[in-house]
């Protein structure tokens, strides 16, 4: 984890909820397969606090093995571009006529300031959303009122019914929220394809002298 989370983290690794979260993440690792691997559980939290730029908020991470990484929407060069990142490419190339990736791994985009941070930061093998409720939402809720009173001009990209809940944490006179439907095939055409997300991210960080994403 990045220095600059060191205060944010060693606050919030102290209180009686995420201790008990804890304890059942020991457990399920000991007991149940889990992802991602235990190393990788905070791999979000490498991104340097004073670099970010755009926030992405996914749901939970990957279920199926080799997928997970640590990072949203991302998954290892290795492993196949999962759909919902194919649906954020097909929107990003119809924004600007190409994209960057030659895979699904997103560490670029986390090199230039994007925080791609999952709402439930585990799950068991083959169970979506199994880790829900057991104490992560408390922690990414405190992440993004970390984020929204330390940072100023970030962009927030909230897709879905999880990451839009977290609209209430964010203020929109000092930051912009960009929201729509999840882009997952279940939803991308109910609001996510044509969002313009992309475009309208990087043009907010030019109006504020911020270097573009290159998606």
């Amino acid at each position: 984890m990045h220095e600059s989370w060191k205060e944010f983290l060693d606050s919030e690794f102290q209180k009686p909820y995420f201790k008990e979260l804890s304890q059942f993440l020991h457990s399920a690792y000991e007991t149940s397969r889990v992802f991602p691997a235990k190393v990788q559980v905070f791999r979000a939290f490498t991104t340097d606090l004073n670099s970010v730029k755009v926030v992405i908020l996914g749901q939970d991470p990957y279920h199926t093995p080799g997928a997970a990484h640590g990072l949203a929407f991302s998954v290892p060069d290795s492993q196949p571009i999962p759909p919902s990142l194919v649906n954020i490419y097909k929107e990003i190339d119809a924004e600007y006529g190409s994209h960057a990736n030659q895979t699904g791994n997103l560490k670029s985009w986390q090199e230039q300031g994007v925080l791609l941070l999952n709402n439930v930061l585990t799950v068991e093998a083959h169970k979506a959303g199994s880790h829900r409720g057991k104490g992560w939402e408390i922690f990414t809720e405190a992440t993004v009122k970390y984020l929204n009173e330390h940072c100023n001009h970030l962009v927030f990209l909230l897709w879905g019914r999880d990451a839009r809940s977290k609209k209430p944490l964010i203020d929109q006179t000092k930051h912009l929220i960009l929201e729509s439907a999840h882009p997952s095939p279940l939803s991308a055409y109910n609001g996510f394809f044509g969002n313009g997300h992309f475009l309208k991210a990087n043009d907010f960080l030019r109006s504020h002298d911020l270097p573009e994403i290159n998606w």
